[in-house]
């Protein structure tokens, strides 16, 4: 493992290029010296706080040069980060701080008052806090109680290569996520190794993945470390649009997105394409259709398949996508840095070429095990003859004669849907506690498709019928948004294998038998308009106004479609949190015609209206889409512009 530490990473580079840009989020601007100087200030004050070497700390915060500061000051304390969703329900904030351990969490100042937590537990970061320079420092030092005057670029690092550097809790198998304990020196290979995605002080990276998701430990730490800038999408779950518009006012060169992302954006013909020199996919397979268009269309553009679970810190191998690579199944690649890749058998001895085996990782990438799971962590992490340790990643491979490796799916019931990782027993352990559901099975239905959906089969207990809808709102108080079902199937019984198993094979290919409402009602002109753009994504006829998108089986990407329809259809364009917040026909046209009308009155395009539209203080957030040149269309199924 390298003997590096992200903080000492980040210092070299401000000593070679001080002035150089850092991070922008669009309204606040760091140079390297100037994020180094504010995280030392920072620093001081957590350790006054009686933050030092293992001390897990909580980070709430939306994404914004506040955050990288933050997490940086945390890490120069000897402290490590857990990360925390701000979209995540309270009870999982709980349950997350409360098994790490965390004494303090930092964030913004509504965030930590809607998670329930005190004032003795949390310290605010705000944007009024400035320095000597007059920028940001990213925190506020009346809130913090402390005198920050006093410490400096020069306050002492006290990060350790082999300590811990991040926390992220993913699905679990028992019901209760587990912990994943990711150590400095581990990220530090990742964004360092010289066989790695190029990063370089050109560049400009795309910051928009969850902080809660591993991908964000490469988009903020790999340019950082490079000497590279880190460009902030500072919408909280953006639209295709706003990352299209993101990437082309911050002039980003490199950008990481997941599997099903890219799939969408590439059949929607996305812009993004033609502003980037390197893309990097991952998180479920990759579609050699969807990845050959944008070959085709987009010639210099440089694609790599990205391969890599939590517990290796975030990509294990890496595969330079070929235009002869799309005529069939992509290749995961070959490992780099300081990672290494066995294919074995149930006996742990290699297989022979060209077999498929089980994916065991070893090397100076592996995570240092499951915060507070010691079964766990011995059952997953192994010290192997002539190898050491390695962990077992439960991913079926083979390698092909070059020395690639080529994904042939798992040994158990986990799942990848849109760059998430899925433990069917997770979700199924929170359904059975609801009073209502007496058996539960959780599938993916029509894996791989465009409307892949997370199923939970059930049967209710005697006389129970609730709606779908209200088992998934109860759900939705308790589990993230992606460990929530969109699709609900009620049966007499769960069918069986003759084994007496579950028979989720039978489940994932039967016909979802959701429950729907009644339908009923007259659609308006507009209501009319999102039910067709409804009607287009989930591959359905909607008719009733009061019908809900989740309900209907919906989630975040089908949203994403949707939003650009209406935005195209309507030339107004709805937030994904509005969307999402207004999950009905009637609601979502309700807030177009409102912005509609915004639009048209005093502040309009048609001029001043005195008496028109809603008050400005009022109106909802959807908005009128810029008009915008149209890019030019490069033929080709599925291909962009």
């Amino acid at each position: 493992m390298t003997t590096a530490t992200l903080p000492a990473l980040i210092a070299r580079q401000a000593e070679r290029q001080p002035n150089a840009l850092a991070v922008t989020d669009g309204s606040t601007v760091l140079t390297y010296r100037e994020l180094v100087d504010a995280a030392g200030r920072l620093a001081s004050v957590l350790a006054a706080r009686g933050i030092g070497p293992g001390n897990a700390v909580g980070l709430l915060c939306a994404r914004s040069t506040r955050l990288v500061v933050a997490q940086l000051a945390i890490w120069r304390t000897g402290g490590h980060v857990l990360p925390l969703d701000p979209a995540y329900p309270r009870p999982r904030i709980v349950e997350m701080t409360s098994d790490a351990g965390v004494g303090l969490v930092l964030g913004d100042k509504a965030l930590l008052a809607e998670a329930g937590l005190t004032e003795e537990q949390t310290l605010v970061l705000t944007e009024h806090g400035t320095d000597i320079t007059g920028h940001d420092t990213g925190y506020d030092a009346d809130a913090a109680g402390h005198d920050t005057g006093a410490a400096g670029p020069e306050a002492p690092d006290a990060a350790d290569p082999a300590g811990p550097a991040l926390l992220f809790y993913t699905s679990g198998s028992t019901g209760r996520a587990k912990g994943v304990v990711v150590p400095h020196g581990a990220v530090a290979d990742l964004v360092t190794a010289p066989d790695a995605i190029a990063v370089g002080p050109r560049d400009r990276v795309l910051f928009h993945s969850a902080v809660t998701f591993d991908a964000s430990t490469f988009e903020l730490w790999a340019p950082l470390a490079r000497g590279a800038a880190v460009a902030v999408s500072p919408a909280d779950r953006p639209t295709a649009e706003e990352l299209g518009r993101d990437v082309e006012r911050f002039g980003v060169t490199t950008l990481l997105l997941t599997s099903a992302l890219f799939h969408h954006l590439a059949a929607r013909q996305s812009r993004i394409f033609g502003v980037l020199r390197t893309l990097a996919v991952g998180g479920e397979v990759l579609s050699p259709e969807h990845a050959g268009a944008v070959l085709r269309a987009f010639p210099w553009l440089e694609l790599v398949n990205v391969y890599g679970p939590t517990e290796a810190t975030t990509f294990t191998t890496l595969h330079w996508v070929t235009q002869a690579d799309c005529a069939g199944a992509i290749p995961i690649g070959r490992t780099f840095g300081g990672a290494r890749a066995l294919v074995l058998d149930e006996q742990l001895a290699p297989v022979a070429p060209g077999t498929v085996g089980e994916l065991w990782i070893a090397g100076d990438r592996l995570a240092l095990g499951y915060l507070n799971r010691p079964e766990l962590t011995a059952e997953r992490f192994r010290e192997l003859p002539d190898v050491g340790r390695a962990y077992r990643s439960g991913d079926l491979v083979r390698q092909l004669p070059d020395g690639t490796l080529e994904f042939h799916g798992r040994t158990d019931e986990q799942v990848k849907l849109r760059g998430f990782r899925i433990e069917p027993g997770e979700v199924e352990h929170a359904l059975l506690r609801l009073p209502e559901v007496a058996e539960a099975a959780v599938v993916v239905r029509h894996a791989g498709q465009p409307d892949a959906a997370l199923t939970a089969c059930l049967v209710l207990a005697d006389g129970a019928g609730p709606a779908a809808g209200t088992l998934r709102d109860r759900l939705a108080e308790r589990l993230p948004a992606h460990l929530v079902p969109t699709a609900w199937t009620v049966l007499d019984a769960l069918p069986l294998t003759g084994s007496g198993k579950v028979d989720r094979r039978a489940l994932a290919a039967d016909a979802p038998v959701g429950q729907r409402p009644a339908g009923g009602g007259v659609l308006t002109p507009i209501q009319q308009v999102v039910a067709e753009a409804w009607s287009r994504a989930l591959e359905r006829p909607i008719t009733d106004p009061a019908a809900d998108f989740l309900a209907e089986g919906g989630h975040s990407l089908l949203a994403m479609w949707v939003v650009d329809d209406l935005r195209e259809d309507l030339g107004v364009e709805l937030s994904l949190a509005d969307f999402l917040g207004h999950p009905t026909v009637a609601g979502q046209a309700d807030l177009l015609e409102r912005a509609l009308q915004a639009a048209d009155g005093p502040d309009g395009p048609d001029g001043p209206d005195s008496q028109g539209g809603p008050d400005v203080a009022t109106a909802p957030t959807a908005a009128v889409a810029p008009t915008a040149a149209a890019p030019t269309a490069v033929a080709g199924p599925g291909g962009v512009r």
